[in-house]
């Protein structure tokens, strides 16, 4: 038996959908003639009418209405299977957990060139608080400021803590008088830099302020925000302000603290690798957080 020639099947089910041949022939961007040749041939090869031809439009016969019921279902099958084809394999997610100061800070202003570098992956970028190692699985990694003993064996260091007072371009105000901006933390004592840590390093004394009091913030994105508004100066972390320094945003208005000279030893960002298919992700992170230490010596 000579086998059927399927051709002109799409624009048959198309004409059957729409009930109509010239509006088949512009959404499939032929012209009706070119439609009316197919549904012909199609009759042909099965020997019967297909469409009945109305005043307005097309209706299926009883045997279109067969033929449609199992052709419908295959071009559809057929799509779906060809945007699947199209779209490529299914990307691999990793997870990157961190707080809300170097997500917002550090990792999205350079995020662009993970992404251009790695295309394979997409990356979901979870900000919180505090995260717990113990819950890393693989696919995960986490940036966790803090001192590596405390983080365990695995932690790896990307940026040591370094702070500098920072303030607006137009805030003119010294560091002894200035409304000073402080973060708040949970933990007593804080396990970062404060004020109190970055005067006492250096012997200054603060004079008393009457005019207006000081802000103080539980997340540190709030407390650049404030510092960039001209709300006072700030303990700005090097590796997370640089981009507001560069651009005369933020202005340097004393001498620096490193946690290594101020008795904070390695205390900084570190990676904890929760292995799965993070290797990328990971030498990407230590080579942009190389070359901001780099660039600093």
């Amino acid at each position: 038996m000579r086998k059927v020639d399927l051709g002109w099947t799409r624009i048959f089910v198309e004409a059957a959908r729409c009930g109509s041949l010239s509006e088949a022939a512009a959404r499939l961007n032929i012209t009706q003639p070119a439609v009316s040749y197919q549904i012909r041939r199609a009759e042909a090869e099965f020997g019967t009418p297909l469409l009945r031809r109305l005043h307005r439009g097309v209706e299926l016969t009883d045997a279109g209405r067969r033929l449609f019921d199992i052709l419908a279902r295959e071009v559809d099958q057929i799509d779906r299977l060809a945007e699947d084809l199209r779209r490529g394999p299914a990307k691999t997610m990793l997870r990157l957990f961190t707080d809300y100061a170097f997500s917002a800070l550090w990792l999205i202003p350079r995020i662009e060139r993970f992404r251009a570098a790695w295309p394979e992956f997409d990356l979901q970028v979870i900000a919180t608080q505090r995260t717990d190692p113990a819950q890393l699985q693989a696919g995960d990694l986490a940036v966790i400021f803090g001192r590596g003993a405390d983080l365990g064996r695995g932690a790896v260091p990307l940026l040591p803590e370094v702070v500098v007072p920072v303030r607006a371009a137009g805030f003119a105000a010294g560091l002894a008088q200035a409304p000073l901006i402080h973060l708040d933390s949970q933990q007593h004592p804080p396990p970062w830099f404060t004020w109190a840590d970055y005067f006492a390093a250096f012997g200054m004394e603060r004079e008393p302020r009457t005019d207006r009091g000081d802000l103080r913030f539980n997340t540190y994105s709030l407390v650049i925000e404030a510092a960039l508004a001209g709300q006072g100066v700030a303990l700005g972390w090097r590796g997370l302000i640089e981009p507001f320094v560069d651009r005369g945003l933020l202005i340097p208005a004393g001498p620096e603290l490193a946690a290594r000279d101020g008795g904070a030893g390695d205390r900084g960002y570190h990676m904890l690798p929760g292995g799965g298919d993070t290797e990328g992700l990971q030498r990407w992170l230590l080579a942009e957080c190389a070359a901001h230490v780099m660039a600093r010596r």
